[in-house]
């Protein structure tokens, strides 16, 4: 059977494909059959992978070829979009109905043990005008994974991310500490705050521009099983 996580984050720029690269890496090298999905994606450019030719995105593409089971590009990022902008305005403009309804038809999962689909931006982050993808999130009852930036004002992003989560009725089944800063003044404090008081369990830590080699899942169990 599949297990299917949505790999969310606290905000945009806090390293979710990065965060989603490494535990597709780890997942594959322990010997899972894995794949990394992005649904949707923007600051695209034109070019040609394999049969496909058209607009490619660099962080869809990090999780296509980190991925072990047979993908295309289009089955890891079927909505991509060349402006670098939120993916609810340049589909607007280019005459495209995102919706939670539109994702349903698109996002193909594969055959695998596991799969991390990868979001846009926050939790939050909106598909159109009245829909989010936390809406989609909820209608597929996929469990969640929240990639934490850590930064001055991670603590209340990722309180109010969680809560968030939990207020849709998900089951946020662990985080991940990256940090993004190579010097962030009191990291360890941070980090000690938020292991005792995230309602879920640290699944990772990525330190700043950690190697693939070093990177291990600390709770490995609690996603493959």
């Amino acid at each position: 059977m599949t297990k299917t996580y949505f790999i969310t984050g606290t905000d945009t720029e806090v390293g979710k494909t990065y965060a989603t690269r490494l535990m597709v890496t780890a997942l594959a090298n322990a010997g899972y059959k894995v794949a990394g999905l992005k649904p949707i994606a923007s600051d695209s450019q034109k070019g040609t992978y394999g049969d496909y030719k058209g607009l490619i995105n660099d962080d869809a593409k990090q999780l296509l070829e980190a991925s072990n089971v047979d993908l295309g590009y289009q089955q890891v990022n079927p909505l991509v979009f060349a402006d670098p902008i939120a993916p609810h305005i340049v589909a607007e403009r280019q005459e495209v109905a995102l919706s939670s309804k539109l994702l349903s038809q698109v996002v193909r999962v594969p055959y695998a043990d596991l799969v991390l689909i990868e979001g846009a931006g926050g939790w939050l982050t909106p598909l159109n005008r009245t829909e989010t993808y936390a809406d989609w999130v909820t209608e597929e009852s996929l469990d969640v994974i929240l990639v934490v930036g850590m930064k001055l004002g991670c603590l209340n992003h990722a309180q109010l991310t969680v809560q968030a989560i939990e207020a849709k009725g998900l089951k946020l089944v662990g985080w991940v500490a990256n940090q993004i800063e190579s010097d962030m003044n009191a990291y360890q404090q941070n980090l000690d705050w938020l292991k005792q008081n995230l309602k879920a369990p640290l699944l990772a830590e990525i330190e700043y521009q950690q190697s693939d080699s070093d990177f291990k899942i600390q709770s490995l169990e609690k996603l493959a099983l």
